[in-house]
């Protein structure tokens, strides 16, 4: 089918979107069922080797963060506040927010560890440098600055894409390297990944998933049959996955043991990623077609309050682990599990608290 048969002339797709709203509900399920078995590893625990090597490797990572960076692209496209400098503006926000992660994320669990255990080793913080890291909402917050930029400059599409490219090409070029101080390190470790763990996205490994969701969110939204727009998820979905556990056996892929292969992803990693995104949604729009209302407006609630329920669960996984774990409890597959559930319902629910008192206030 070409073009003029599939896309509209006009947006089609207005408004909430079902299919974006599963993907991104996912995405933070999966995130933090990762963060759980992640921080809980870091203690007694005791996990299945092939259960944990789904969540932390293979859901945890192409099916997590990439699709959250992806549909944040596309949020771009759907967004009445696009204007440069209100992204702009919208970056500053999130990158002080990735510090105030950082603080939930590391130092504060340090800090409690220590108190709690005698032990803050679990959370090293490399003398407070960890405090301005750069994790996923930091990485946003500079990818909304550098988009702003470029659309006040009335970048294309194509230059768009071409920018995001060589930036990648760059980032796959100069991964881990190091400059031989910390604080090099941790400067330049916001724009590639530098040594010394200060950084998990950076901006140039990453910025082609929300210019990718972007480009990929002007073509969606003028898609006037998605039953055609998405026939081909299945076969995408397959191919994606022989080419992520094929690159994982015989190089180091993005299901790689080495999670540094996954942060500071490359090039050919983050196109088979993309294409993956385009697969999961359509995946997401065939599940929306059996999903009762009640469950869709889980995911509904979910994406819409993704950022806080974000924030949320930084601040309660290190502190509940580690209370637990000061009870004398032991982590396995099936507690873990439990355990991450909670935190999910809790984590939305202070995020709707949050929402709800801000709204009052204005």
């Amino acid at each position: 089918m070409n073009d003029s048969k599939l896309l509209s002339d006009e947006k089609v797709n207005t408004g909430r979107q079902v299919e974006l709203d599963i993907a991104k509900g996912l995405s933070i399920i999966f995130m933090i069922f990762l963060h759980t078995f992640y921080v809980a590893s870091a203690f007694k625990s005791s996990f299945d080797p092939n259960l944990n090597f789904i969540l932390m490797n293979l859901l945890g990572r192409p099916y997590a963060a990439v699709i959250f960076m992806f549909c944040m692209g596309v949020g771009i496209v759907y967004s009445r506040h696009s204007q440069w400098d209100v992204m702009i503006k919208r970056g500053v926000n999130l990158f002080l927010l990735g510090l105030l992660v950082n603080v939930f994320e590391y130092i504060l669990p340090h800090f409690v560890a220590q108190s709690v255990l005698g032990n803050g080793t679990p959370f090293p913080i490399a003398g407070g440098l960890l405090l301005f890291c750069i994790d996923i909402l930091a990485f946003a917050g500079l990818s909304f600055i550098l988009m702003g930029i470029l659309k006040k400059f009335e970048i294309s599409n194509k230059q768009l894409i071409v920018i995001a490219f060589v930036m990648s090409i760059l980032g796959s070029l100069l991964r881990g390297i190091d400059f031989g101080s910390p604080y090099i390190n941790l400067f330049f470790a916001h724009f590639i990944g530098s040594a010394g763990g200060f950084t998990a996205f950076p901006l140039f490994n990453w910025f082609i998933f929300p210019v990718a969701g972007y480009v990929w969110g002007q073509y969606f939204i003028r898609a006037k049959d998605k039953n055609e727009f998405f026939k081909f998820w299945p076969r995408l979905l397959i191919v994606v996955l022989i080419y992520f556990v094929v690159s994982s056996v015989l190089w180091e892929g993005v299901l790689s043991k080495d999670v540094h292969f996954y942060y500071f992803i490359n090039t050919l990693d983050a196109l088979f990623c993309i294409i993956n995104c385009h697969a999961v949604i359509g995946l997401c729009y065939w599940m929306s077609k059996h999903m009762p209302d009640s469950i869709i407006k889980v995911f509904t609630t979910l994406s819409s309050n993704i950022n806080a329920i974000y924030i949320a669960q930084w601040f309660l996984i290190p502190l509940l682990i580690i209370d637990y774990h000061s009870r004398g409890i032991v982590f396995n597959d099936l507690t873990a599990s439990i355990f991450s559930i909670f935190i999910i319902i809790l984590a939305t629910l202070i995020a709707l608290g949050y929402k709800k008192l801000r709204t009052s206030k204005s």
